[in-house]
């Protein structure tokens, strides 16, 4: 998985933490630290930030063993860690992170606005398909749609089938969810990991509508070569 993948599927785990807990402030905590280290610190401190938040992200999730926002955050975390590990060990991370996002489902679906199948349903079309790794574009659409009836304004659920769509030539509808997450209301506590997904989905729109005039044109200069 290249450096631009692994980044942009880092992007999505920027759910707000709403109820005032224990359990919420740890994730709200871990949350900012990999917003911090995402967005201003360089590769190298990342490669030895993800690490340290993992294992922050594991005690908390020995501290509550049957929430699903710990495990959510140890998905992210190892998906975010394997782009500085060998092809192999990264498969197996993703793999690891995948059982993760499925107990967290099985747990509690909702878990940080839908956050679990929003990072599944990214997995699965950003990883390579059987026999390498677990790919699945038709499963992918399934649980971004699902993260999207669960949260159909969230900013990071909206982007993510607009970039599916967009990997699938689906310009048309594309704009339609980079466009809704463009306009989706940012959040206080995580206002630096919006705006920053806010621009990525103001760039993808502009690609996306590139594309869609481009396919439109091509179109009409087929046509009238045709029909002169």
């Amino acid at each position: 998985m290249n450096k631009t993948t692994v980044v942009a599927f880092l992007l999505l785990f920027n759910s707000g933490i709403v109820a005032a807990s224990p359990l919420s402030d740890s994730i709200s905590r871990i949350e900012s630290d990999w917003a911090i280290s995402y967005y201003l610190k360089t590769p190298e401190q990342q490669k030895t930030d993800y690490p340290l938040l993992l294992q922050r992200a594991r005690t908390v999730g020995q501290r509550y063993p049957h929430a699903a926002e710990p495990r959510i955050w140890q998905a992210i975390l190892l998906s975010a860690n394997a782009e500085f590990e060998p092809a192999l060990t990264a498969l197996k991370s993703l793999d690891a992170a995948k059982s993760l996002l499925e107990d967290a489902i099985k747990t509690q679906p909702d878990a940080l606005e839908g956050a679990a199948y929003v990072t599944l349903g990214t997995l699965y079309y950003m990883v390579p398909g059987w026999p390498i790794s677990f790919g699945d574009k038709d499963k992918a659409e399934q649980l971004l749609k699902k993260a999207l009836s669960i949260n159909p304004n969230g900013i990071d659920a909206n982007y993510f089938y607009g970039d599916y769509l967009l990997s699938q030539d689906k310009f048309s509808d594309a704009v339609k969810y980079f466009t809704a997450a463009i306009k989706a209301p940012t959040r206080k506590e995580q206002m630096l990991a919006d705006l920053q997904l806010q621009k990525n989905a103001s760039m993808a729109l502009a690609k996306a509508q590139h594309n869609m005039n481009e396919g439109k044109s091509k179109f009409l200069s087929l046509f009238s070569t045709h029909n002169y």
